[in-house]
């Protein structure tokens, strides 16, 4: 016996109801390309994401994303997303699954 049939056992006059589960396949539309750039801060590599043209709110849930798909450390300051270390290449293929367009800057 199960849990569902424990339940329907307690509690045989209640209806089961589906929750609708949520698409997190969102497209972003996007005029221009996001840019991709390596700059070097006081001697460390970093990754800069620039040109978002949305609502700041997504641009920070993109950045903390990130972060953590790459468990690398970063942060979100005058609407660009800054990541500690190069990972141009991967934060590219995560921005091209999402729906952006990506231009690479940079070396």
């Amino acid at each position: 016996m199960d849990f569902k049939d424990q339940l329907k056992n307690l509690f045989p006059e209640h209806k089961e109801t589906e929750i609708p589960k949520e698409d997190k396949s969102t497209i972003w539309m996007q005029d221009e390309p996001l840019l991709c750039k390596y700059v070097k801060r006081k001697g460390k590599p970093t990754t800069i994401i620039d040109g978002y043209t949305g609502a700041t709110a997504d641009f920070k849930l993109l950045a903390k994303e990130l972060k953590q798909k790459l468990s690398v450390g970063g942060s979100f300051k005058d609407d660009s997303i800054i990541i500690q270390g190069d990972y141009r290449d991967k934060i590219m293929e995560l921005l091209i699954a999402k729906g952006f367009k990506v231009k690479r800057v940079g070396g």
